[in-house]
């Protein structure tokens, strides 16, 4: 019997819209007829069904009601995510019925009909209409994934605020997710209740998560800090629950939450920084009303540069990249927002080695500042392939470099990065030369302020770990990492291109500033947790039942086990408290400019030793770790094919 009424709420569920409100008609007509008997029965205290004045009050009830609920919408609105606004307009059309109603039956009268009915009638008619919508919302909604218990989630929300009691009535409509209840962390709505949800003390989390059976926690904390969320997501990292998030509240449309804003909390949650306000009157210096030019626009930091200089107003922002479809996303993403700005908005499709092409787009735009964040950062890719690796990175910067200067660019900025610092790796190694460039440059005394802005990893960028590690949860597994005790320093996107800005703009020429970039986070804890956070276990010894293996597969050629920001030491403070200054030794312009045309022959020329001995004369600190095994097999592949193509 169960399964029979179950189906037939599916098919009446599926019907067309238009089958439904017909069924809802029918289902008002029968309800109005209702509350006219009952009205009688209530008055005369019998039932006389079909008498004279029964017939009248109805052929008087029926069209008066269908009229003024059309003209009130009462049938545009879905019964089924019927709620408090569905009520109030049903209470509306009733009031208005009782208008004709009273008017003819209690002051002018209508033999054999007492002159209650006119009262009454309405009344019950309100109370039966609200009933049956709620019938209805909770049988088509609820009881039919009640039924099918396998397909809810039972959740709990973190918040009892304004966003929590929103989202609270957006999942009324989510039957496949009941809400169970509420958890706060201000004890004096302990007890209390949310539409019936009741609210318990945050404190007493791991009991509830337990006694209820809850499978997910969403989190409606928009206003709270960074650093409070981080610590709410460590304490639920503990559980086996999944968790989602709300956005910030300047990031939920119009101030409405729903479930769509929900979004499962990432890492960054975990390492971000509550932001250090930026001094907005720095960077409009460097900024406002000026041309702007960022090289490898479409990347992770240029794109999110972009965006920062955008809000800040320029006159004309270049977007030099090589890849088309980099190009592409970015400059669609600006394309929207600039038509009515006045924002002049350039895409140049441009590789920044090809010296030619560069000073072209230098000479046509004569930018203000520049954003050399155009870069080949893969370290095995470029391990594999030097001769690219060394002319993108070498040559663009040089030629980016000299070329600005040349058109009296006032600012140039390199974004550089950690593992130029002592470089165990091609990749490294190629940026700490990019860095001399610029400090050589600064020396001669050039208009243009040179500076360059070293930091670690950032969060989701392309090639870093975290994309990575979350296809391989989503997977089912194994999350693999190359070492276990490898640590990296992360920062997020937005945080990191800020601040890339601000240094920029207090450079007086030749600094390394140096990103506070906060503790190094060992990757087999960011691997656990990303695990934890999508709602799995880690399967290892301890726990033989757990989701997902990780697995170690070893270090990558050219990897480092721990990364380091600093060359020298005892590095100066800035204004800022998370911008530091390196004191660090310089190459003479000369003796450096002789040494990069010797590599950009062997460049030409293809001549990989040609080009690595001048790597190793200009960055002594550079120290490549032995082959590996499987390094060496590829090495020897390489050398039998060069013989082979000699023969």
């Amino acid at each position: 019997m169960l399964n029979f009424v179950v189906s037939v709420l599916r098919r009446v569920a599926d019907l067309p819209r238009a089958m439904r409100r017909s069924i809802a008609f029918a289902m008002d007509v029968v309800t109005c007829i209702l509350s006219v008997w009952l009205a009688f029965s209530i008055r005369l205290g019998g039932w006389d069904l079909f008498s004279r004045p029964v017939l009248i009050v109805i052929a008087l009830v029926l069209p008066c009601w269908f009229l003024i609920a059309l003209w009130v919408g009462i049938y545009r609105a879905i019964i089924r995510f019927a709620g408090g606004r569905t009520i109030v307009d049903i209470g509306v059309a009733c009031l208005i019925l009782s208008l004709p109603m009273i008017t003819i039956f209690s002051f002018v009268g209508v033999d054999g009909v007492p002159r209650t009915i006119g009262i009454l009638q309405p009344i019950l008619l309100l109370m039966l209409l609200a009933i049956s919508r709620v019938i209805v919302r909770y049988a088509l909604v609820d009881v039919l994934h009640l039924v099918h218990r396998g397909h809810t989630r039972r959740v709990a929300v973190y918040g009892a605020g304004r966003a929590g009691q929103q989202l609270g009535r957006a999942l009324r409509h989510e039957g496949h997710l009941p809400l169970t209840c509420y958890f706060d962390d201000d004890h004096s709505l302990a007890g209390d209740r949310i539409d019936g949800a009741p609210i318990h003390p945050a404190q007493q989390i791991s009991r509830y998560i337990g006694e209820l059976g809850i499978d997910e926690i969403l989190l409606a904390l928009p206003s709270v800090t960074r650093g409070r969320r981080r610590e709410i997501v460590e304490e639920l990292k503990k559980y086996p629950v999944r968790v989602r998030s709300l956005p910030s509240i300047g990031n939920i449309i119009d101030g409405q939450v729903s479930i769509r804003d929900l979004k499962d909390v990432r890492v960054e949650d975990l390492l971000g920084r509550d932001p250090v306000p930026p001094d907005e009157q720095l960077l409009g210096g460097a900024i406002a009303g000026k041309t702007v030019l960022v090289s490898g626009a479409g990347g992770s930091i240029g794109a999110e540069l972009c965006r920062q200089v955008i809000m800040r107003h320029p006159r004309c922002l270049v977007l030099a990249e090589q890849s088309e479809f980099a190009l592409y996303n970015i400059l669609s993403e600006f394309e929207e927002d600039m038509r009515d700005s006045g924002i002049i908005v350039v895409p140049e499709l441009v590789d920044v080695s090809d010296g030619p092409a560069i000073r072209r787009i230098m000479e046509r735009y004569r930018p203000d500042t520049v954003f050399h964040a155009a870069a080949y950062k893969h370290v095995p890719l470029v391990e594999r392939n030097p001769i690219s690796g060394l002319r993108n990175n070498i040559s663009g910067t040089l030629h980016c470099c000299l070329e600005a200067e040349r058109v009296g660019a006032s600012r140039f900025i390199l974004v550089s990065t950690d593992k130029a610092v002592r470089p165990t790796n091609i990749m490294g190694a190629s940026k700490r030369i990019c860095e001399l460039i610029l400090q050589g440059r600064a020396g001669e005394g050039s208009g243009t302020i040179f500076s360059i802005v070293r930091f670690g990893n950032v969060l989701s960028s392309s090639g870093s770990v975290v994309p990575r590690f979350q296809a391989q949860i989503n997977g089912g597994g194994p999350v693999t990492l190359t070492h276990r005790e490898v640590t990296r320093y992360f920062m997020t996107i937005p945080e990191a291109a800020q601040l890339v800005m601000q240094a920029g703009a207090m450079a007086k020429g030749g600094e390394v500033f140096i990103l506070d970039m906060g503790k190094p986070v060992r990757i087999l804890d960011l691997a656990r947790s990303m695990i934890q956070l999508s709602g799995c276990t880690v399967r290892d010894h301890e726990n033989p039942d757990g989701d997902i293996v990780i697995e170690e597969i070893g270090l990558r050629p050219g990897e480092k086990m721990y990364e380091e920001l600093l060359i020298g030491d005892n590095p100066e403070p800035t204004d800022h408290d998370r911008i530091m200054r390196a004191r660090e030794k310089k190459f003479d312009w000369r003796g450096l400019s002789a040494q990069l045309d010797k590599m950009m022959r062997a460049l030409e020329s293809g001549d990989v030793e040609g080009a690595m001995t001048v790597v190793r004369y200009v960055v002594p600190d550079y120290a490549p770790p032995p082959l590996q095994e499987d390094d060496s097999i590829s090495q020897t592949r390489v050398n039998s094919l060069k013989k082979s193509t000699k023969r």
